[in-house]
């Protein structure tokens, strides 16, 4: 479907601000929701206060042209129509992080692994959430692309790429890439984690200050 499970959206995010990518390729646009989160959060609350004077590049990938609206033409800066395993050989431009949201148990095993490695050799870094379960989905929407074919296992990411996981009891969620980004995301995704655990309880803003000052430090 154009569309992806609510449950994840905050722990999707919170992993692409703690990442801070300054270019984004967005596999399988579908609604366009994921390029509306990274316009918003990495844009809107970057200090500038510029409304709509975007700076980062998000690029998109959607096989299925329906989909597209309005909505993309404002949040895109350019999406490319066809099948993403097809097409990341011809595009020009490198990524910070390519996001595959849902989209990777729609391909063949060996065709998800031939893109994945593709995307990592090519780009900074890859964020993927694929279902636990697959189901028995069949197409929707009068897509065909939305068959879902091929489960993924943690074993299945750590072959290709230093991983970063982070736990969803419906969804696996792991970011991919080289591992000095992977011990700096991990850092950066801890600190995010105890600055809003300290605004709820007692005592953490302590902790949340000790651990940013060892940061530094580190």
């Amino acid at each position: 479907m154009p569309t992806s499970q609510n449950y994840q959206i905050s722990k999707i995010l919170n992993l692409i601000i703690a990442s801070n990518p300054a270019s984004v390729l967005d596999i399988g646009v579908g609604f366009g929701k994921y390029g509306v989160l990274c316009r918003e959060y990495l844009e809107l609350w970057d200090g500038r206060e510029e409304y709509a004077d975007f700076t980062r590049k998000i690029d998109g990938i959607e096989a299925f042209e329906k989909y597209l609206t309005p909505l993309h033409e404002f949040i895109y800066n350019k999406i490319y129509i066809g099948n993403a395993t097809e097409l990341v050989d011809k595009l020009e431009n490198s990524y910070d992080l390519v996001l595959l949201i849902d989209v990777l148990e729609h391909f063949e095993k060996n065709q998800g692994r031939e893109l994945l490695e593709k995307l990592l050799q090519k780009n900074g870094a890859v964020l993927v959430s694929v279902p636990k379960n697959i189901g028995n989905q069949k197409d929707a929407f009068a897509n065909a692309y939305e068959t879902h074919v091929a489960e993924w296992s943690k074993r299945d990411f750590k072959k290709l790429a230093k991983t970063f996981f982070v736990q969803d009891y419906e969804s696996r969620i792991v970011y991919l890439g080289k591992a000095p980004q992977i011990d700096r995301l991990r850092k950066e995704y801890f600190l995010r984690k105890m600055k809003h655990i300290a605004k709820s309880v007692p005592y953490a803003s302590q902790a949340y200050q000790y651990i940013k000052k060892y940061r530094k430090k580190s």
